[in-house]
């Protein structure tokens, strides 16, 4: 029998915990954030740096951080890098299980202190669908009179064991800009890492691929065509937070969103989900 418990981190912070036949995971009500996903009898497929203490009001520096509703450095450089919902404590609305798949929605009560940042009249939630794969929904709903624009990612970090034997795939035709330069057209369909990598793709395909020593871990979107591939490299691992120097070795960000051009325009009453769909493939 598959079970679904809350619990609470010696730091402090509660989080939900996933145990069935097919996974085990752990979301924290903080920023609805996924730290864990491990499916039955395979590796795991998010990444967390050990120097991540969990902290109150801190985004960990793992997992599945949400960036919403910008993405990157607000026009206004006092505002949150990548918005305010990675560090606010949301809400679990329901809980679902059924044939040990199970379903968890989370939403956002934007507060009046965050109003500042945010005044649109607007829903958002966060949905997780647990199973041998993850799913993971991020719904906008414009709940007001007047329309708006936002950006989006769900900053996933992976685990790859070797940055020098990564490769990436399905990347052919898109095009990207990095540190404020471009847009480049993307030579190739792969990409291969030895250097700082921080692109922001438009025009992209909705399926990559991170193929690893331990396997290929697959990566759709749903209602996207941008989407973010980073990795520090060797000197700005010793300027992050919560990051060891020698991280960069072991991790990848692969990043659903709506970013630039594909920034998501929501009219009165009009709803939009970004999603990503992540599993191991199959071998053989």
């Amino acid at each position: 029998m598959g079970s679904v418990t809350v619990k609470k981190h010696p730091q402090g912070l509660e989080y939900v915990e996933v145990d069935t036949d097919l996974c085990q995971a752990r979301i924290f009500m903080q920023g609805a954030q996924i730290d864990r996903f491990q499916p039955k009898g395979q590796a795991p497929l998010l990444w967390v740096s050990s120097a991540d203490d969990y902290q109150p009001g801190s985004g960990i520096r793992g997992g599945i951080p949400v960036c919403w509703p910008w993405f990157g450095m607000h026009e206004n450089p006092q505002w949150p890098q990548h918005g305010f919902a990675r560090t606010r404590l949301w809400n679990l609305d329901s809980v679902q299980m059924q044939d040990q798949v199970v379903e968890l929605k989370f939403s956002l009560t934007v507060s009046d202190e965050d109003k500042q940042y945010w005044a649109h009249p607007s829903r958002v939630e966060l949905i997780f669908t647990l199973s041998d794969s993850l799913s993971v929904s991020l719904v906008n709903t414009n709940l007001g009179n007047a329309p708006f624009n936002l950006t989006q990612a769900l900053h996933t970090y992976f685990p790859i064991e070797d940055i020098h034997q990564l490769k990436a795939s399905g990347f052919s035709g898109a095009r990207y800009i990095e540190f404020g330069e471009g847009p480049f057209e993307q030579e190739g369909d792969e990409v291969h890492f030895d250097r700082e990598t921080d692109r922001v793709y438009t025009q992209l395909g909705d399926c990559q691929l991170l193929h690893t020593p331990q396997g290929i871990i697959e990566v759709r979107r749903e209602n996207s065509r941008s989407a973010v591939l980073w990795n520090p490299w060797i000197e700005k691992s010793k300027r992050l937070s919560r990051f060891n120097d020698q991280d960069y070795l072991t991790m990848v960000c692969l990043e659903a969103a709506n970013v630039l051009e594909d920034r998501v325009e929501l009219a009165p009453g009009e709803s939009h989900t970004l999603s990503t769909h992540i599993r191991w493939q199959p071998q053989g």
